[in-house]
């Protein structure tokens, strides 16, 4: 039987409010004690991970901990999956949310595996959480790796580029939720090519791989917690199933803002805007035998 929808979920946490004021009070207090500071409603622009501590959802992950509906959270982070300038990790850690295990994307956790290379199954040395990964022969989580998982986090740092492989382990994801019924949250961030739509269409009946499964432009224009509502609007998981999803939006982001800078390094070689901005049709090039600047600056 599948587990309680994630709509659902929230009817019930509305029981523990009510009857357990003392419990809301001290959560509220774990949440604002956080490594992070909430972000103020006036601030300019803040990423879905900084906004997520002024969403609905925050509190109610909380409650649901100490309630017993729901408490087992994995994430899929990298490098980019900051708060501030602390990991989304360690600041959900310390703000009483109770992570089981991180699922890393191409790259690594730590973002310093080269393009295709192997990415093993590690620990976390700092918080000793077992990080699984999700690029190699098991791109899709297992079910034996979502027995113990009672809702997902997803915060990674897209390109705004159908090749880059960000999209393909959102996609296997969500597949991985609603197989199982596990609510998934998005934390949104920036499209630093989002200003603009280019490129072909995808034809999947012919061409699908890790690096397209959509048939979608080259260069897409959206979000990934847009990206996000798209798979799940046009039924492109498997059978066509839906995944309970969540966004959380960003604060003040504007579509038009031409060479945003990141604020970490989304994978090895895209280092900076200008390497961000030209990788749609650089790419393009690495199946030849011209180079396209790898490992320089």
């Amino acid at each position: 039987m599948k587990r309680l929808s994630y709509s659902l979920a929230l009817a019930v946490a509305l029981l523990p409010q009510l009857l357990l004021p003392s419990i809301h009070a001290q959560n509220r207090g774990e949440w604002e004690d956080a490594m992070y500071t909430p972000i103020s409603p006036d601030s300019a622009f803040a990423t879905g991970a900084e906004n997520l501590w002024n969403h609905e959802v925050f509190p109610t992950m909380l409650l649901f901990r100490e309630s017993g509906y729901m408490g087992r959270t994995a994430v899929v982070a990298n490098q980019t999956s900051v708060v501030g300038t602390t990991h989304l990790v360690d600041t959900l850690l310390r703000a009483g949310v109770n992570v089981t295990k991180i699922f890393c994307p191409e790259h690594g956790f730590r973002g310093i595996a080269a393009a295709g290379a192997k990415v093993d199954n590690s620990t976390d040395p700092k918080t000793g959480l077992p990080i699984i990964s999700l690029y190699g022969k098991n791109k899709k989580p297992t079910p034996k790796q979502m027995e113990d998982v009672d809702v997902v986090l997803f915060d990674l740092q897209d390109v705004g580029c159908r090749f880059y492989t960000y999209l393909s382990t959102l996609h296997y994801v969500m597949e991985a939720c609603a197989e199982r019924g596990i609510p998934l949250i998005v934390l949104d961030r920036p499209n630093p090519n989002g200003h603009y739509v280019d490129g072909p269409v995808l034809d999947t009946a012919t061409c699908r791989s890790f690096v397209g499964m959509h048939p979608v432009p080259v260069v897409y224009g959206m979000t990934i917690g847009e990206y996000a509502q798209m798979i799940n609007g046009e039924g492109w998981l498997q059978s066509g199933e839906k995944c309970n999803l969540t966004v959380v939006p960003m604060q003040g982001y504007k579509r038009d803002s031409v060479g945003y800078e990141l604020p970490v390094p989304p994978s090895p070689n895209l280092r900076t805007a200008q390497a961000v901005a030209l990788y749609p049709s650089l790419c393009l090039f690495e199946g030849t035998n011209c180079g396209v600047g790898r490992g320089t600056d």
